[in-house]
């Protein structure tokens, strides 16, 4: 795959031949991975205990990428790609937001606890912002993009597995982690059921982040295997697979819904045989499911039946809607500030959009809109402008993935668990990364 223009954009990404420093050895990718490493391999409860739910390594590194962002700007040594993004700006318009919302909520007296859920909310958002733009400003090439990609996908297979080992032994293995350092934020627990499953979270804090992660990161898993070497494809369809199979067993309307929006933006794009192989395939899935586990196929049913209600989940989200208008009404622009809605205090939303219109208000709301709506928009901008078929899949791809992330925002609050939320900012970073390499001025 070579991104059209990419050679130029690696090329005043890197330093020149003579010159000499640190630039030449630092590797955006090298970096993400190391976030990735921390976000999906460490279970999400663990921090380091002085400095609370803040605390979490993942996101102390995400606030150190930031970091080294903004000094890589500001030395000409680092050649940090600095050309126009549009991701750069949304993101920077999110976190805009979200620091409005904490200077609004802080004009009144807030409780010492919705006090330090503010705070750990700023710390999360310039977080993601770092994560987001060293990948969309730092990844040098095409090569490298892959590279990044093919890690996420590795990762989730991972997570796939321990999934899969949890919904058949019943047992959260994660309980059992002890690392010198970091302690549990919350208690684990056993593993949440439904329908008589155990609804599996790997490393994750819950089963709707899980199944979050699986469906987000399964667009960019079929791209990898429809267009991989002849010596890879086994493999990479075997992630596929192992990611497919673990998104039933979460036993979520996050996976149903997920998998809706997958099969609506990629299978119309695919040539005619390849759609008839995905329909084959979704056919033997379900069968091998209604085989292997006969009782999962109608709990799905159920769901699906229940969407409008008649589930405690479907009502509670329902009747959060109208519970939410008070508090909106109050700050309905900039809100009362990101973090501070606290689900042992108030209520739960289960909803990321109704959250984030309580906590930053129709401002904070627009400026999360705009963040997805420039991810998709980048990524389709490449697929329409490029001639070859493997960067075209990958950019519908990505459109995908994000379109997915989308999707998940209104079943939960995905702002508020660390895995679904970094997740959501690489993606949108590598849109943006692609985009960029591809030597697009503009959408």
């Amino acid at each position: 795959m070579n991104l059209p223009g990419s050679a130029v954009a690696a090329r005043t990404a890197h330093p020149a031949a003579g010159d000499v420093g640190t630039a030449s050895r630092i590797d955006a990718v090298g970096l993400l991975t190391i976030y990735l490493f921390l976000v999906m391999a460490l279970p999400s409860a663990l921090v380091f205990a002085p400095l609370g739910a803040a605390g979490g390594p993942a996101t102390l590194f995400a606030v150190a990428l930031m970091i080294c962002y903004l000094m890589m700007r500001l030395h000409p040594s680092f050649h940090l790609d600095t050309g126009p993004q549009p991701v750069r700006v949304a993101g920077v318009l999110f976190l805009c937001s979200i620091l409005a919302a904490y200077v609004s909520g802080n004009r009144q007296f807030m409780p010492t606890a919705e006090l330090n859920g503010a705070d750990r909310g700023i710390i999360s958002a310039v977080g993601w912002l770092g994560v987001m733009v060293v990948a969309a400003d730092g990844i040098d090439s095409a090569d490298r993009l892959k590279s990044l990609l093919n890690r996420i996908v590795t990762g989730a297979t991972a997570l796939a597995l321990v999934g899969i080992l949890q919904f058949f032994a019943g047992l959260n293995v994660t309980k059992y982690v002890v690392i010198p350092g970091l302690t549990f934020n919350q208690p684990p627990s056993d593993l949440i059921t439904r329908g008589g499953f155990d609804r599996p979270t790997a490393t994750t804090a819950q089963p709707l982040e899980f199944a979050a992660l699986m469906v987000m990161v399964l667009p960019i898993a079929i791209h990898q295997a429809r267009f991989a070497p002849a010596g890879l494809r086994g493999r990479r369809w075997l992630k596929v697979a192992v990611i497919g199979a673990a998104i039933p067993m979460t036993v979520s309307r996050t996976a149903l819904a997920g998998l809706a929006i997958t099969a609506l933006v990629l299978l119309p794009t695919w040539p005619t045989q390849h759609r008839r192989r995905a329909y084959a395939a979704l056919l033997a899935t379900g069968a091998a499911l209604l085989v292997a586990v006969p009782q999962l196929l109608g709990t799905f049913i159920t769901l699906v039946a229940q969407i409008t209600g008649g589930s405690a989940s479907t009502d509670s989200r329902t009747t959060a809607i109208s519970e939410a208008l008070p508090y909106i009404a109050r700050h309905p622009w900039f809100g009362t500030g990101f973090g501070t809605f606290l689900p042992q205090v108030y209520f739960f939303t289960d909803d990321q959009y109704l959250s984030s219109l309580i906590t930053t208000g129709a401002v904070g709301l627009f400026s999360l809109g705009v963040l997805f709506a420039t991810g998709w928009l980048v990524a389709r901008s490449l697929r329409r402008r490029s001639a070859d078929a493997e960067v075209r899949d990958l950019a519908q791809s990505l459109a995908a993935a994000i379109a997915v992330a989308a999707g998940c925002f209104g079943t939960f609050d995905v702002l508020g668990f660390a895995v679904a939320a970094g997740l959501t900012a690489i993606l949108i970073g590598c849109a943006g990364a692609a985009f960029r390499l591809s030597g697009v001025a503009e959408i």
